[in-house]
């Protein structure tokens, strides 16, 4: 009887092990995470999250790790903030290449999963940070790239697959990026499909994803109305909704400096992010200093009731604003009035009463109501009324430390930046992370990973109590 050696046994089955591989690529392809209908896409995040399971929190942070690093190449930054600005007609390229960044350096990852623990004469008890499965994402067209990157790493390292549901004027940037976002996690080992979306995303679309049995969780970055029907839907929802921030300046404030913080947050990005300055309360001692000091940095003020009547009529409709000016350059708002603006223009500002719409409506657009009032208790009151409960962003600029303490305990909002610009509060030129999915509405504030998880209690009786 031959003997075949365990050498050359070793050598066989690692050749059919190859060549059954190689077949098996030749004839599946590597998924691209797109999809040509909602149940497709929401079948294949499933399996891809089961899958997932399996892998360790080493290979989640990889992972996260292949997100930042695809989203951080210079190239892709550049293309991301052209195609939002092209695509969408809103925005400007520098500040929506800083916000993309900022979504893949300052989302926090795995490291957001603590686990609580407690022992005592009956045992050991954890509570764990778990998956939810396959989550549900509707994303928005004024912040399109950023609210998807921020949201894979956070509902990946929190163990989930995610499908996507972006806006559709979106379309294209979103899908690019879903598909780069998978070519980086193959390369890493990732299961396939853990973050998808659709060819064609549409109301009926978004709608199926939120009826679907194998969604789990629902997640609304955008306008009231979207918050409204993932709230309605049945399901557990974080909403992220809409905001009217004011800023309030006092007298005890650095004038110049409040000046350049309001000019730099309200301009940032053309106004669109939810969290910018959308209307100044100034106690009227300074609120004439304050107007010279912003005319420095780049405002623009309309001061003839005139110019201010015809930009009323242009960007805002009723309690709506005209939705062709969102995110539009201040400059080319100006033209549109007749008025030929000087060089270096970022934001127009205009002194009117507080009833006047430029301050109800959320504009999102460089345009700046300013309301002078008599002192700061005044503004709190004004200020309170201006956010409209939303409970989303406020800043005040002021010296005084109870007044600060007044201003923030009376508005309530989730964010409350103190004498700085108002994107200091997603973690841009201030302390803490960054997310662009702020969840007023339904409580779970500036979203992380954690925001993504539920909470699981395990249970060992009698044992590992060695106190």
């Amino acid at each position: 009887m031959t003997t075949i050696s365990p050498e050359v046994v070793r050598k066989v089955v690692a050749e059919v092990v190859a060549e059954v591989v190689s077949r098996s690529a030749a004839t599946t392809p590597v998924s691209d995470g797109v999809f040509p209908d909602m149940d497709s896409a929401i079948t294949a995040a499933d399996l891809a999250w089961r899958r997932y399971l399996d892998c360790s929190m080493k290979d989640r942070a990889r992972f996260v790790k292949a997100i930042r690093d695809v989203a951080l190449l210079p190239e892709n930054l550049e293309y991301m903030a052209r195609g939002c600005v092209e695509q969408t007609g809103m925005g400007n390229v520098p500040d929506k290449i800083a916000k993309n960044r900022a979504a893949a350096e300052l989302t926090p990852g795995t490291e957001d999963l603590t686990t609580e623990a407690w022992s005592g004469d009956d045992g050991l008890t954890t509570i764990e940070i778990s998956p939810f499965g396959v989550i549900g994402a509707i994303t928005p067209t004024t912040n399109p790239t950023e609210t998807i990157i921020n949201n894979a790493i956070g509902m990946l390292a929190a163990g989930n697959s995610v499908v996507f549901s972006p806006h559709p004027r979106a379309t294209e940037i979103s899908q690019w990026l879903v598909r780069k976002i998978n070519e980086a996690l193959a390369a890493a080992g990732a299961p396939p499909n853990l973050v998808v979306t659709v060819t064609e995303p549409s109301i009926e679309n978004t709608n199926a994803m939120m009826a679907h049995k194998l969604v789990r969780l629902l997640v609304a970055t955008g306008g009231p109305g979207i918050v409204k029907a993932v709230l309605s839907s049945g399901k557990k929802a974080i909403g992220a909704g809409a905001g009217n921030p004011p800023a309030l300046v006092d007298a005890t404030a650095n004038i110049e400096k409040a000046a350049k913080d309001i000019v730099a947050g309200a301009s940032f990005d053309n106004n669109l992010p939810c969290t910018s300055e959308k209307e100044v309360l100034a106690v009227a001692s300074i609120t004439d200093l304050l107007k010279f000091e912003m005319l420095k940095h780049g405002a623009y003020e309309l001061r003839d009731a005139a110019d201010i009547a015809k930009l009323e009529a242009l960007v805002v409709d009723g309690r709506h604003p005209v939705t062709e000016w969102v995110g539009k350059d201040a400059c080319v708002i100006l033209k549109a009035i007749g008025i030929e603006p000087p060089a270096g223009v970022k934001l127009i500002i205009a002194e009117v009463p507080f009833e006047h719409p430029f301050v109800r409506v959320e504009l999102m657009m460089p345009v700046l109501p300013i309301v002078r009032v008599k002192d700061v208790e005044e503004g709190m009151d004004l200020a309170v009324i201006a956010e409209h409960g939303n409970r989303h962003t406020a800043m005040m600029h002021s010296s005084d430390v109870n007044a600060l303490t007044k201003m923030a305990k009376r508005i309530q909002t989730t964010i409350f930046v103190k004498n700085g610009p108002s994107y200091a509060g997603i973690g841009i030129g201030g302390e803490g992370y960054c997310t662009f999915t702020i969840a007023g509405p339904t409580g779970e504030g500036l979203t992380s990973a954690r925001s993504f998880a539920r909470r699981r209690r395990c249970v060992l009786v009698g044992g590992l109590n060695v106190r």
